[in-house]
């Protein structure tokens, strides 16, 4: 049962990704109360009719209140990259929690900073991990059996079907085309790698190799805190999937092999891959759902005042069940 009477804010709730969060909060949690923000109301209301116990509004990124008539909120989380900041700091000023997915590792700086001027006054979640989590808590699961990590690569294939809407195409075409650099362990240190300089190769599910390039959701910053693995590298390759080449619709792959010593002093490894039918949005959709569960403390003590990354906030096991609670399939090889 919710512990609050406010409304969850979900900005950009009647985009592919945003509404499937919506649902995903809404199956959880019946009674509730949500709002659909966005630019068109009468998309974002259509949204609303459907979840059943929500309302829609506009939403204007551009204006410092957001174009809402009140603060009266529980959480608000962003599908949507807000380059005013001024939903962030509309949360702080109104002492709201606020979870973020579309940030990229070299952007972090302006969100930190506005943060750090206020840092009593609501709990932040920067989840712009892969598919907010997705990736991170298997691995996080999986290293939790090692004495030591030694290195972590991940590999996942985006199907170019399975691009989502406009705001997402927009948060792709930043992450891949703007940064100037992608973050990589390499020998305990961190090392900024260029495009030239990060072509890989990533092998699909089905053996195939597809180009990849190097890439740094915040996947890499979890990781490198959490398990000091001296060697950090994740890869993307955009384009066809396993699935999509057997003749069925596009799917989501995740591939992460661990190296290092067991707890009992031998060397050991991890392979894992993680496939979801439906592809990327159910899997982004649950990992901010379980963001603004914590957030709200609907399993348990809601969080202090404070920036957080979302392994602070969900336990890695329970993330994993509920991914395969919706269809995530594991194949796990030590």
């Amino acid at each position: 049962m919710p512990r609050t009477t406010l409304p969850v804010l979900i900005i950009g709730g009647s985009g592919i990704v945003g509404s499937q969060a919506a649902h995903e909060l809404r199956r959880r949690y019946p009674e509730l109360p949500i709002v659909i923000g966005g630019r068109d109301l009468g998309r974002a209301q259509k949204t609303a009719d459907e979840l059943g116990n929500a309302t829609a509004t506009i939403v204007d990124l551009s204006r410092p209140d957001l174009g809402l008539p009140e603060p009266a909120y529980s959480a608000i989380a962003l599908f949507v990259k807000d380059h005013s900041l001024n939903s962030l700091r509309y949360a702080l000023d109104n002492r709201i929690a606020y979870v973020d997915i579309s940030t990229g590792t070299f952007e972090i700086g302006p969100e930190a900073a506005l943060f750090i001027h206020h840092p009593d006054r609501a709990p932040v979640l920067l989840a712009s991990q892969w598919l907010a989590g997705a990736a991170v808590f298997p691995t996080l699961q999986a290293a939790s059996r090692y004495e030591k990590v030694d290195s972590i690569r991940i590999g996942v294939v985006l199907d170019e079907q399975d691009i989502g809407g406009p705001a997402a195409a927009d948060d792709f075409d930043r992450l891949t085309s703007v940064a100037p650099a992608s973050l990589t362990v390499q020998a305990g240190e961190d090392v900024w790698v260029t495009a030239d300089e990060g072509k890989g190769t990533v092998t699909s599910v089905d053996g195939t190799a597809l180009p990849s390039q190097v890439y740094s959701p915040f996947d890499v910053l979890s990781l490198a805190t959490s398990t000091r693995a001296a060697s950090i590298r994740f890869d993307l390759a955009y384009g066809e999937s396993a699935s999509r080449r057997r003749g069925e619709s596009y799917s989501t792959e995740t591939i992460i092999d661990i190296t290092g010593r067991s707890k009992d002093g031998a060397a050991t490894s991890s392979h894992i891959e993680v496939v979801h039918p439906k592809g990327q949005a159910p899997l982004t959709a649950l990992g901010v759902a379980l963001g603004l569960e914590a957030l709200l403390g609907l399993r348990g003590k809601a969080p202090a005042a404070g920036l957080y990354l979302p392994e602070l906030l969900i336990d890695p096991a329970y993330f994993v069940d509920e991914m395969k609670a919706i269809g995530a399939r594991f194949d796990i090889r030590q």
